[in-house]
């Protein structure tokens, strides 16, 4: 893979039209790929951290982005090969002002992770996936609101039986409160989600609009400059986190708290290092698919597969799964196929109207 394509490979397919189109559509398969074990597993772990006798809502915060250090290894992998090409390389691909964009943003994604993380606390992984399942409605209004992302009839059909899936799912919510959680930590859990959905909806329309101004003045946006982005924002993020997990001294409490663990000692250290791992994935695949494609499929991908969390909530967690649950699933499936089918015929016809347009001319 190129960590130097860039977003418009208009140029190269003209080139080389066979490898232009596949290294593109490898890149788009690796990002949805993150993205898809990042929204399945990120939830899994970190809900087995707090059932198996976790505590620490910003330790778990802190999880999300520290695996952030991984991308150091593409982005030096970048700077060397620039450098190979021209000794006077910048060291950044990122124009200043998109990168400041980037320690705002991650500012935002830490305290999200936060709000997340306090809320999974309190809730099953099958409610709580019901609840981050609306953020695909906020990131459909931002992202009109925002960056003018045109709305198809395939992407609000596939937003109409979203939704209709996640309201089918909260019938049940009532039902699997987790044991010791007081009713009134439940719906502080419940309407933390809630908030937790609506600002990643508000973030991943942000992530698209720092692209178009990095793009200014002809600039070429790269996958390379992509993963600085992230970088930058993981390492803010994960700076905000440190500050509260000092703040509520839990460095300290992590030797405590491996020994009382369900599981084991050494087991919670593995289960802290998936989480980041399988986080990191989520993050990366997001803006990746922001990158390849647009904000939209970003949020879809994350909405299609809440069910499939269920699913893995049910065989791993041993949750209920409801007929709520199966419903939802065939209805989330069916908006990703309405998607998709979406996304092919607006393909065909943008490629038959270059055609025409060319013969034309």
């Amino acid at each position: 893979m190129d960590v130097e394509a860039t977003k418009d490979v208009g140029h190269e397919q003209a080139a080389v039209p066979g490898r232009g189109r596949a290294a593109r559509w490898l890149l788009v398969a690796l990002n949805c790929g993150m993205l898809v074990v990042g929204t399945t597993g990120g939830p899994l772990i970190s809900r087995l951290y707090f059932s198996k006798g976790g505590h620490r809502q910003w330790l778990s915060a802190w999880l999300q982005t520290a695996g952030w250090p991984l991308l150091l290894v593409p982005v030096a992998a970048s700077y060397l090969s620039r450098r190979a090409r021209d000794r006077r390389a910048p060291l950044f691909l990122t124009p200043t002002r998109v990168l400041l964009a980037g320690v705002g943003l991650g500012f935002l994604n830490g305290a999200d992770d936060f709000i997340y993380a306090y809320g999974l606390a309190y809730l099953p992984v099958s409610t709580s996936a019901i609840l981050i399942s609306t953020q695909l409605a906020f990131t459909v209004f931002f992202a009109c609101l925002i960056v003018r992302q045109r709305l198809t009839a395939a992407t609000l059909n596939a937003v109409a039986l979203l939704t209709i899936g996640a309201v089918v799912l909260g019938l049940h919510a009532s039902k699997d409160r987790p044991a010791g959680v007081t009713s009134g930590k439940y719906w502080m859990g419940f309407f933390l989600t809630l908030g937790a959905a609506a600002l990643y909806g508000l973030i991943l329309p942000l992530v698209e609009l720092a692209y178009k101004h990095a793009a200014g003045g002809g600039r070429a946006v790269t996958y390379a400059l992509v993963m600085e982005m992230q970088l930058v924002m993981g390492f803010f993020a994960t700076a905000f986190c440190t500050v509260g997990m000092v703040v509520n001294k839990d460095f300290q409490a992590i030797p405590r708290e491996a020994k009382q663990y369900e599981l084991g000692e050494a087991r919670y250290y593995v289960v802290l290092v998936f989480n980041a791992v399988l986080w990191e994935f989520f993050f990366v695949g997001a803006v990746g698919v922001i990158f390849c494609v647009h904000t939209l499929l970003a949020g879809i991908i994350i909405a299609v597969f809440i069910p499939i969390t269920e699913v893995l909530g049910v065989i791993f967690l041993h949750e209920k799964f409801s007929s709520e649950k199966g419903v939802a699933l065939v209805l989330s499936l069916w908006g990703l196929a309405s998607y998709s089918y979406g996304e092919y015929a607006d393909a065909k016809a943008k490629k038959k109207a270059a055609l025409e347009a060319e013969e034309a001319s």
